[in-house]
């Protein structure tokens, strides 16, 4: 049995024990909570090395593929109109009517100098015929045979010049009548009933096709010679995709092919104009609106690809910060290729094996210690969708992956 003066010293042992022990813990946690807050923190990525088509954007402008100003052939006053602005037509639709009285005047009196122009040539036949007949019979002189026929070759030219000008004044009432030269949807500027129009100068209103539609946009001599070189591209076979991304932000769900280029770059601004046709079923696409002409070309394989936050540019360099073996922060010179979506193509630098920093790049130097956190595309919101619309965040992070 233990006296109760030995009871109370091992009592004392026990706490003074304890109470180290537990001294001793706390200052190892203090220590290592010391030296995460020294370390950086950081958000790192995986670089990607995917298949990556290479893309330019261009800004566009939607344009009618055929467009047409309506004018009349006659001049007058618009007496009948047929439609109305912003309608659909169909060829050979009747749109407006001009007084035609002048018109129907002048046929009547083309008509009347035909009829009187006939019924002297026909006098002047038979008088002909008389005179021949006489001239048989040496009871008239050779000489007004002649003159005779030279008078019916004058009244047949004057009657063919009156029918002619009995033909120019029909077609002139006609054209009191003005058609639909092509289907198409006619423009709100169209003219109102009362309206004088001169012929050949006066616009009565436009026609325009829209299904199919055009997206002309205008590329540099080095995009040409990277995307454009139409003849190089049709003997090696090579398909160029031309898509639309709308003003809101949206995909158009067709995609396009290019029909028309300039023969020259302009010399003002070294540009080359170029035209692509889309199909537009429904008429989202109206002339006059703008979008972004985004065009693949050749796909380069497993391209190494950093988001662009990740770059950073000194003196004429461009760097990424990497998570070194040692796990502290390391600086890679890099070439830059080609921006695709939200990241460049890495030609040399960096290999698929590293992990760059993506977040928290202030202020960070080389060779410090980091507190990482890995992230994927989605979480960052980057994203590859001008390579490929079926492009998503899922996709992203199996690549990273």
């Amino acid at each position: 049995m233990f006296s109760i003066k030995s009871r109370l010293i091992f009592i004392a042992l026990i706490t003074i024990l304890t109470t180290t022990l537990f001294i001793g813990c706390g200052e190892d946690e203090q220590q290592q909570s010391q030296q995460q807050a020294r370390k950086s923190q950081v958000k790192v990525m995986k670089v990607i090395q995917r298949d990556t088509p290479l893309v330019s954007e261009f800004a566009g402008q939607i344009l009618a593929a055929n467009e047409v100003k309506v004018q009349s052939k006659v001049s007058g006053n618009v007496v009948e109109k047929y439609v109305t602005g912003g309608q659909f037509v169909e060829v050979n639709q009747p749109l407006y009517k001009i007084d035609s009285r002048t018109y129907e005047s002048a046929v009547l009196k083309a008509r009347a100098d035909l009829a009187q122009a006939e019924a002297t040539l026909n006098n002047a036949k038979i008088d002909l015929y008389r005179d021949q007949k006489l001239l048989e019979y040496a009871a008239i002189a050779e000489q007004v045979v002649t003159t005779q026929e030279a008078q019916v070759r004058a009244y047949e030219a004057q009657a063919a010049a009156n029918e002619a000008l009995l033909k120019t004044a029909m077609e002139n009432l006609a054209d009191t009548m003005i058609y639909a030269p092509m289907s198409g949807q006619i423009s709100v500027d169209d003219v109102a009933v009362g309206t004088f129009v001169t012929a050949g100068q006066t616009s009565l209103v436009t026609i325009g096709t829209t299904n199919p539609i055009y997206a002309q946009f205008s590329v540099s001599e080095t995009e040409y010679l990277k995307f454009l070189n139409v003849q190089a591209l049709k003997s090696e076979n090579i398909a160029i995709d031309v898509t639309l991304t709308l003003a809101d932000g949206t995909e158009y769900p067709f995609v396009g092919q290019i029909v028309e280029s300039d023969r020259e770059m302009a010399n003002n601004t070294g540009s080359l104009t170029i035209k692509a046709i889309f199909p537009n079923p429904s008429g989202l696409l109206m002339p006059g609106m703008f979008a972004r002409v985004k065009l693949s070309g050749d796909t380069r394989p497993n391209s190494i690809l950093v988001p662009q936050r990740s770059v950073q540019q000194l003196l004429g360099k461009s760097f990424v910060m990497i998570v070194g073996k040692d796990g502290k922060s390391e600086a890679r010179t890099v070439t830059l290729g080609d921006k695709v979506g939200s990241y460049y193509i890495i030609e040399d630098g960096v290999t698929s094996q590293d992990t760059v920093i993506v977040e928290g790049l202030t202020n960070l130097q080389e060779g410090v210690e980091l507190a990482t956190t890995e992230v994927t595309p989605g979480e960052m919101g980057f994203t590859l969708a001008e390579v490929t619309s079926t492009y998503n965040a899922d996709s992203a992070n199996s690549s990273a992956k």
